[in-house]
């Protein structure tokens, strides 16, 4: 989450010390987040599931981002462009989405972009 610094125009304001707080809650930030992916790649999704997850973004509109952009997640999940990406896992599936993503102009991207860590974290049925 991005914490802007409140300090006003001021002698007293020590540029090292405030950068060095800012890196230090992005390093703590750093760890889970590598859990999180280290999870994600060992986490296998049936065919079916992946689908399931394709259409609660896309048909039921769970995720904000253009429906027209169902056929290429597809196509990059079940045919990925890369190999390291071929493990049909949940690491796979966020990447299909993201390499889709990058052809969008920069807000929408950035909107999709946001909202898809927390839809893929979502418990589903």
């Amino acid at each position: 989450m991005f914490t802007p610094v409140l300090t006003k125009h001021t002698q007293s304001l020590i540029l090292v010390d405030t950068l060095s707080v800012g890196v230090d809650r992005i390093q703590r930030n750093f760890e889970p987040m590598q859990g999180l992916v280290e999870s994600w790649r060992q986490a296998q999704i049936p065919d079916a599931q992946a689908k399931l997850i394709f259409y609660s973004a896309f048909v039921d509109g769970n995720l904000d981002a253009p429906k027209s952009l169902l056929p290429e997640v597809h196509r990059q999940y079940f045919d990925p462009e890369y190999p390291e990406f071929s493990p049909r896992t949940m690491w796979s599936l966020s990447n299909a989405f993201t390499s889709v993503f990058k052809n969008l102009d920069p807000v929408p991207q950035f909107k999709a972009t946001a909202k898809l860590g927390e839809f893929l974290t979502q418990p589903r049925a």
